[in-house]
């Protein structure tokens, strides 16, 4: 072959488009339905959550996926993901509408004129605000909407897409990983572990800020490398795959009365959300309603007609499609398990691996475990229903305290969804900064092996100190 063929073929081919490996990696898992065996736990509910009973799993007959079933679990995925796939769309149409007032770009901005030459401090401030959200839940799935703005920053410093997304994504993953305020996967696993909501907060807060410092560290080491030489970047000599005119910033924008009120509705919006969260148990129904709440009273406070409202709502929204899509295409992996019947049947056989441990090495072992599970379902509630109802009373048998056991459950989950294929909200993510999934687990890997090291640091010490409720 020569070097002319080769070189056709390299592009014919090329790094895998995120939806291909996703199919592989659903084809992978239903020919694993023919090779693990099928199982699953009883399931009681208590308090309205359904949880699998401990000591009660038993082998049931197989039900292999068939080659219909592959493609019928797409479809099925798509609707599970519904609620989230709408929440991403609505969220992409409302800030386009803000993005039309121009509020968006004067912010920006004015942010970069306050940093300029400053980019430590401007990564720092954003990996912070968005950790923040993170540690309350409550935008770690509508954080697609704000990578666009992400890219514009990393843009403005003339880095790279991988540091757009680094500072959004990962900010909102290094609060979400302690998410001591959330009341879906911390509050969740703490109930089944019969423990106080949000008990050892002052602990987690500690863990939250080493995880923190951490990021924001990595993330700074990795821009001045680029900013040093753009060649050194992940991406090599294409800095932004996925760059359009709404990435281009107009230098002459300045923060009117006017941009100030759009986004102060914004931040008004927000804020109700946040509240509606801790008094009445809002979720991502809510959040949608919020946002387009926020989209018409935009289009009211900037004399938005109807028609121009509902067209670029609809630009926004599609510009979306493909990364909301997505998160359809990872959630068919894990209706391939369930439907299959051998999920319950790799959360035994973990528990199963964990029983000779105890104490500290336990503690890592379930923390190792989660993050391994966490691949397969990387839903940080819907988890935390399978895997506490075990860990209780394994962290008991084997003298961690239960606060622990929470702990290695929520890092677990936290950590390794900035690498599973199957998180949809990842793939999404990188979707729309036209991020090769493979170019960002070869940037990414270095931080989630510093991540685990941090983890498995203060585990030891929470079993150390025998960490209760507090």
């Amino acid at each position: 072959m020569t070097k002319a063929e080769e070189a056709k073929v390299k592009k014919k081919w090329g790094i895998p488009d995120a939806y291909v490996i996703l199919f592989g990696i659903l084809v992978l898992i239903s020919i694993l339905t023919y090779v693990i065996p099928s199982g699953e736990f009883e399931r009681k509910e208590v308090d309205g959550i359904t949880t699998v009973v401990p000591n009660s799993y038993a082998k049931i007959d197989a039900e292999p996926a068939g080659i219909m079933d592959v493609f019928l679990a797409i479809q099925q995925g798509m609707i599970d993901s519904a609620p989230l796939i709408f929440l991403v769309l609505i969220i992409g149409g409302s800030f386009a509408v803000i993005e039309s007032t121009g509020a968006i770009d004067a912010l920006i901005m004015k942010t970069i004129q306050k940093s300029k030459n400053r980019e430590v401090f401007l990564i720092t401030a954003v990996c912070i605000l968005f950790s923040i959200f993170g540690t309350l839940g409550i935008i770690v799935n509508a954080v697609i909407a704000f990578i666009p703005i992400g890219i514009i920053l990393a843009r403005s410093m003339k880095l790279d897409a991988i540091v757009g997304v680094s500072i959004i994504y990962l900010g909102a993953y290094a609060g979400f990983n302690t998410a001591f305020l959330d009341p879906l996967t911390t509050g969740t696993a703490q109930r089944i572990a019969q423990l106080p909501l949000f008990s050892g907060i002052g602990f987690r807060v500690i863990i939250y800020i080493a995880v923190l410092l951490s990021t924001i560290i990595y993330i700074v080491w990795y821009a001045k490398k680029i900013k040093k030489n753009p060649a050194k970047s992940v991406l090599g000599n294409n800095p932004f795959p996925k760059v359009d005119e709404k990435n281009d910033l107009n230098k002459e924008v300045a923060l009117t009365s006017l941009h100030k009120l759009v986004l102060g509705w914004l931040v008004l919006g927000i804020g109700l959300y946040v509240f509606g969260v801790f008094k009445y148990g809002w979720a991502l129904n809510e959040m949608a309603a919020i946002f387009l709440i926020i989209a018409v009273g935009t289009a009211f406070i900037g004399k938005i007609t109807p028609n121009k409202l509902v067209q670029e709502f609809f630009n926004g929204a599609r510009g979306l499609v493909y990364g909301a899509l997505i998160i359809g295409m990872a959630r068919s992996v894990v209706v391939i398990l369930e439907n299959g019947k051998i999920l319950d049947s790799i959360v035994q056989a973990m528990a199963i691996a964990m029983e000779p441990f105890s104490s500290v090495s336990g503690a890592i072992a379930m923390f190792i475990a989660n993050e391994i599970f966490n691949i397969f379902v990387s839903s940080g509630s819907g988890q935390a229903v399978i895997v506490m109802p075990i860990m209780t009373p394994l962290a008991d048998i084997m003298e961690i305290p239960r606060q622990v056991a929470v702990q290695a459950y929520k890092m677990g989950d936290g950590f390794t969804n900035v690498i599973t294929p199957t998180s949809g909200i990842l793939m999404a993510n990188l979707a729309i900064a036209g991020v090769p999934w493979p170019k960002w687990i070869k940037f990414v890997m270095p931080l989630l092996l510093i991540w685990t090291i941090i983890g498995i640091i203060f585990l030891a010490i929470g079993v150390m100190i025998n960490w209760g409720p507090m």
